[in-house]
């Protein structure tokens, strides 16, 4: 299975991650990706970016290095709503919108059926794309109902790289499932590294292996194709956005 596309990826700006955007977008090229997703964290991240970060980033450019650069957010889930920390006019300007679930942003676990709640909520919120490291083990929600919504509201399901190798332990056996789940229902995931330092840019390889390992149609990875990420996108409105 060959990725093209890193749509999760940090920068200085998230208060925790230490590359800039040229670095990370250097990086992607060096590994030879062809597009990249900035998704810097929203405000209610300890450390993370003001409003404005997100209402300035139309000046970053959208080819650097001969990579395409999407400017996005990781938005924070901020209430059992599905509230987020961006307001409705920055999301709406994005490129693309992630959203999940972060300590010390808001929301803290509450169990199993109000963080499933939280989770089908933020998806049905029409600016968001997909969700972030569902798998997360600190907050358990309920696989297949999450799947089921996220088929229906075509949204995206992240396999985040970094759950399986440098961050939130014990999330592999949820994302056996929520990987399952999707190739049950033809739900559409996307793989991606969550790197907050350019020497994790692309590195896919333990969530590959996940995804190999179910036997998941890899027609069913958005990041396979950067003509299946435009299409997603454009159907979800962003053709003005994310142009070839």
């Amino acid at each position: 299975m060959k990725l093209v596309a890193d749509l999760h990826t940090h920068t200085v700006a998230s208060g925790h991650a230490y590359c800039s955007v040229n670095e990370m977008a250097q990086a992607a090229a060096d590994v030879g990706l062809e597009m990249i997703a900035i998704t810097d964290h929203g405000p209610n991240m300890p450390g993370g970016p003001h409003l404005y970060h997100f209402g300035s980033i139309h000046v970053v450019p959208s080819v650097i290095a001969g990579v395409r650069v999407l400017k996005g957010v990781e938005a924070n889930i901020a209430g059992p709503g599905g509230e987020l920390d961006l307001p409705d006019l920055p999301l709406s300007e994005l490129d693309i919108v992630f959203a999940g679930f972060h300590t010390h942003t808001g929301y803290d676990d509450s169990g199993i059926v109000k963080n499933t709640h939280a989770l089908i909520r933020t998806m049905e919120n029409p600016h968001v794309d997909g969700i972030v490291h569902p798998g997360n083990p600190t907050y358990p929600v309920d696989i297949d109902e999450v799947v089921r919504a996220a088929k229906d509201l075509g949204k995206l399901i992240e396999i985040n790289n970094a759950s399986l190798t440098v961050a939130r332990w014990g999330s592999w056996e949820n994302c056996v499932k929520f990987v399952e789940k999707a190739a049950e229902y033809g739900a559409t995931i996307v793989i991606c590294s969550d790197a907050h330092h350019t020497s994790l840019v692309g590195d896919f390889d333990k969530a590959v292996e996940l995804v190999k390992s179910v036997g998941f149609d890899s027609e069913l990875v958005l990041n396979t194709d950067v003509n299946k990420i435009r299409e997603f996108l454009a159907d979800r409105g962003k053709r003005g956005k994310v142009r070839k």
